[in-house]
């Protein structure tokens, strides 16, 4: 195998790894915005997860996602304050947040 060959299977090699990486964020936004995303997304799914299961009542899971949609308000001013991004401070305030309200769904 010539030298040009390795090159080119080289870099054949790293354009794909970087076209992996980018297609494991779904949208744009969720890819320049890591931290929100994950801050947006914690909680949904538990509360409809356990009132699939019937862990909590129709009333329980609506309050748990006003609760939620408050913390996901401050998420919004925190962004709205830093060119769309939240910092790292503001990521573990928000995670503290949820984590309290994590407790009180069951399971």
């Amino acid at each position: 195998m010539t030298l040009r060959n390795i090159l080119i299977a080289a870099m054949s090699a790293a354009v794909l790894a970087g076209g992996a990486t980018a297609a494991l964020a779904d949208t744009p936004w969720q890819q320049h915005h890591p931290r929100r995303e994950q801050v947006n997304n914690r909680l949904n799914h538990s509360i409809r997860d356990e009132r699939g299961e019937g862990g909590v009542s129709g009333y329980q899971a609506w309050r748990l996602h006003q609760r939620a949609h408050f913390i996901r308000s401050q998420e919004r001013y925190f962004a709205r304050h830093n060119d769309g991004h939240i910092t790292r401070g503001e990521q573990a305030r928000l995670n503290h947040e949820e984590n309290h309200l994590r407790h009180h769904i069951p399971g």
